[in-house]
């Protein structure tokens, strides 16, 4: 029996282009983002609902308000970042996470023991919808923040060259993740009209996130004994654990330093960083002119809350199968063969691409198919290939800089978005505009694409 597992972990390490040794921490990683996807897309759609309950124009002020509170986020990380250690807050971002979801699941609950409603149906209350709408804001920061921890983590364990051969296979295991929490919430809300529905699904996640903080921890100390990680006192690592001591361990059990300030600072400053997040405020207006369009396509097509939840939670499982398909047949040698910026390139491309199919036929279907390729290209493809940019940032630089990108730069571009939304719908632009109106923006896009593949290219070569 141990032979024939040796064996079946020998073909699936040579597949997946793996060395000896790697397998065991690239399959703790892939299970970590597992838990940590499949515990958010438990919640995804739960939001999505509340924040279509009342109509598009409170959606539109919802994505202001995250973006107000994502810059309030980043500098409150910025600060807890600075006084801990990654072994620390790392858990206690994720601990966090879980006492916030308790604490909603607890009023919404009382609220309908009270007699109330949730959001958006007839016997809505004050709390429902001051819950609902915080809960929106609050899980649209975090999920950022979630997922910038668990990258951030990952280019710490492993260098450049693992990032492009573990990161796509690590990234099925975050798919997996949220295929299995979307058909969840779908099969879930199927089942029941109930008003603890919403509440019942927080607390799934809750669970997902407390296990996903005990794979991390074993991951950690596997990480930091293994020859093969830059936790390590191997090649991977740098210097040998004879020129270190046996307790080096990365940067993991040091505080990384400065004040809440220095992430802006280091984004601001440095041209590669800007570069970065300019990249991801192209990403994010192109999702939110897509999420628009895809929320007035479903508030049409549904009545009751459970509804909005199974259709925005069906819209998600499309997505992610297309993503796991991606991952598994393309993205593996994708971004050996192209290279960094020209798979960053293919998001872009996309994007146009969806719209001008999306203006000629304006249906339900063609909205859930473009959606689903949208999201896949962007999980599967660019996601991997803009997470290496990172892998030749010092660490103070990274775990404080990339929140900035990936929190406060990424909801400034939904806010950005928005507002572009809101302007075709009071011109009352057809789809048509969308499409002619996302070209330029792709064209840059493209350019800025190429142009941080060959600059990431030469900070490995020094």
């Amino acid at each position: 029996m141990a032979s024939f597992l040796q064996s079946v972990v020998g073909a699936a390490r040579r597949i997946l282009n793996m060395r000896r040794g790697e397998f065991s921490l690239a399959v703790l990683s892939a299970l970590f983002f597992f838990l940590v996807l499949c515990g958010y897309f438990f919640l995804r759609p739960v939001r999505e609902a509340m924040g279509v309950a009342r109509g598009m124009d409170d959606l539109r002020w919802l994505f202001a308000v995250t973006s107000v509170a994502s810059l309030f986020a980043v500098l409150v990380f910025g600060g807890v970042v600075a006084r801990t250690n990654r072994r620390r807050f790392i858990p206690i971002a994720y601990l966090f996470v879980i006492a916030c979801l308790i604490g909603f699941a607890t009023l919404l609950i009382q609220d309908v023991r009270a007699g109330g409603g949730l959001i958006g149906t007839d016997a809505e209350t004050g709390l429902a919808r001051g819950v609902g709408y915080t809960f929106y804001v609050w899980l649209s920061v975090i999920n950022l923040f979630s997922t910038s921890v668990f990258w951030s983590f990952m280019v710490d364990v492993f260098d450049v060259d693992q990032g492009k051969r573990m990161f796509p296979f690590i990234g099925i295991g975050g798919t997996l993740g949220a295929l299995i929490g979307g058909r969840g919430a779908s099969f879930v809300s199927g089942l029941t009209e109930s008003p603890y529905l919403p509440a019942g699904l927080m607390l799934i996640g809750a669970g997902c996130f407390a296990l996903a903080i005990a794979v991390m921890l074993i991951l950690d100390r596997r990480a930091g004994a293994s020859d093969l990680s830059r936790l390590g006192a191997g090649p991977a690592g740098g210097p040998t654990a004879a020129e270190t001591g046996p307790r080096r361990r990365g940067d993991g059990g040091t505080r990384i330093g400065g004040g809440a300030l220095e992430g802006l600072r280091a984004v601001f400053t440095s041209p590669y960083l800007l570069g970065v997040g300019l990249w991801v405020v192209f990403m994010a207006i192109s999702n939110t002119l897509i999420y628009f369009t895809q929320a007035n396509v479903i508030l049409e097509a549904t009545d009751t809350f459970s509804q909005r939840v199974g259709s925005f939670a069906d819209f998600d499982s499309l997505a992610q199968f297309g993503t796991l398909l991606t991952q598994i047949f393309i993205t593996t040698h994708l971004i050996r063969k192209l290279g960094v910026g020209w798979t960053l390139a293919i998001l872009p491309l996309v994007t146009v691409l969806g719209f001008v199919v999306l203006a000629v036929w304006p249906i339900y279907g063609v909205m859930m198919i473009f959606q689903a390729v949208h999201r896949a290209t962007r999980y599967a493809i660019s996601r991997p290939s803009r997470e290496t940019l990172f892998s030749v940032v010092p660490p103070a630089e990274k775990y404080k800089g990339k929140p900035i990108v990936d929190v406060f730069l990424y909801r400034g571009g939904d806010l950005a978005g928005a507002g572009i939304d809101s302007l075709f719908a009071m011109l009352g632009l057809t789809l048509a505009w969308v499409a002619m109106s996302t070209a330029p923006l792709a064209g840059m896009w493209i350019v800025l694409s190429i142009a941080l593949g060959r600059a990431q290219a030469r900070r490995v070569a020094s």
